[in-house]
């Protein structure tokens, strides 16, 4: 076997992917899922009261949400690299051994959460609170990077950068078993998720962002940081005129996002909607308008305009 290459200063990886209680094992990769809906429920339940909606909205949401994004997370990988499924009946079942797709995730999970409130919400609130859940859905998949690490996956190149990770000889990829570190693109993209969720916080609360902006922006800044990520990346992927099937992903929804963002901003054939507006906390204590999570300020100009119009309206 080739000498390994090991940095002088490293991070190590976890002995264990997960501990036992008993007869049973919790695997730490399901155990951060949990904790990333728990976060993206507390962050949405936060933004959506604050703006005089219903917080148990985002208990609906993610109720339907998150078993739709695993199952979207799964397809997603099963189709697009199905020679790393394990090679099991249950195999293509396996979550807890990683293997889900972001894309398939964001997809299902966004899609299903969505229509699981759309039936509370009209449509200019249902595109407001696509704004309210974006920042903690960029949390939530911070929680999932974690547990790429204790699944020792998501790495990029050998390296020996004092951040670099080390990872076990059975995790690494074919080629590389003479390198014992390599960078953590995982964490990277952590950090980043982390940063960008701050980021659309405050931009919603210094700036009049048109709904659904945050959220464009949301697609657009995630894929962005994934078109550099997947040039670091050597774990298996199908590739395409050679470079990451995901590369290419990734560019085609960093560029509609932004699109979508200018159309949206510039009320372009009608899209999106005026942001809402923040409530005083007596008016949020009080609960949400009607009780259906409406945000109170377009509401009382409405009133006061004297007309019944639909809010669909207000939005041009």
């Amino acid at each position: 076997m080739p000498k390994q290459v090991i940095a002088p200063a490293s991070i190590p990886s976890p002995a264990a992917n997960g501990f036992h209680i008993g007869p049973l094992f919790f695997h730490a990769y399901g155990i951060m899922y949990v904790l990333a809906v728990a976060a993206a429920i507390v962050i949405t339940r936060r933004r959506w009261g604050r703006v005089g909606g219903d917080p148990d909205l985002a208990y609906e949401a993610a109720m339907w949400g998150f078993p739709a994004g695993l199952i979207g997370g799964r397809l997603y990988f099963v189709i697009t690299t199905p020679s790393q499924v394990p090679d099991h009946w249950w195999g293509v079942f396996a979550i807890w051994e990683g293997g889900l797709g972001i894309w398939g995730g964001i997809a299902g999970g966004a899609l299903v959460g969505l229509l699981a409130v759309r039936r509370r919400l009209g449509h200019d609130d249902l595109l407001r609170f696509m704004d309210a859940v974006a920042p903690g859905l960029l949390v939530a998949q911070a929680f999932g990077r974690i547990g790429n690490y204790f699944n020792q996956e998501l790495f990029g190149a050998p390296s020996s950068l004092p951040w670099a990770l080390e990872i076990s000889p059975a995790h690494r990829p074919p080629g590389y078993l003479q390198y014992a570190t390599f960078e953590p693109t995982f964490l990277y993209e952590l950090i980043w998720n982390v940063l960008l969720a701050g980021f659309l916080v405050w931009l919603g609360s210094r700036r009049r962002i048109r709904a659904p902006g945050l959220f464009a922006l949301y697609a657009a800044g995630y894929s962005g940081f994934r078109i550099f990520e997947e040039t670091q990346r050597i774990d298996y992927s199908n590739y395409f005129l050679g470079l990451r099937v995901n590369f290419f992903v990734a560019s085609v929804l960093c560029l509609l996002g932004l699109l979508s963002f200018v159309a949206i901003q510039t009320g372009w054939r009608g899209w999106g909607t005026t942001p809402a507006e923040p409530v005083s906390d007596r008016e949020a204590a009080a609960g949400p308008t009607r009780g259906l999570g409406l945000p109170r300020a377009p509401a009382r100009a409405a009133a006061a305009s004297g007309t019944r119009g639909s809010r669909r309206g207000s939005s041009r």
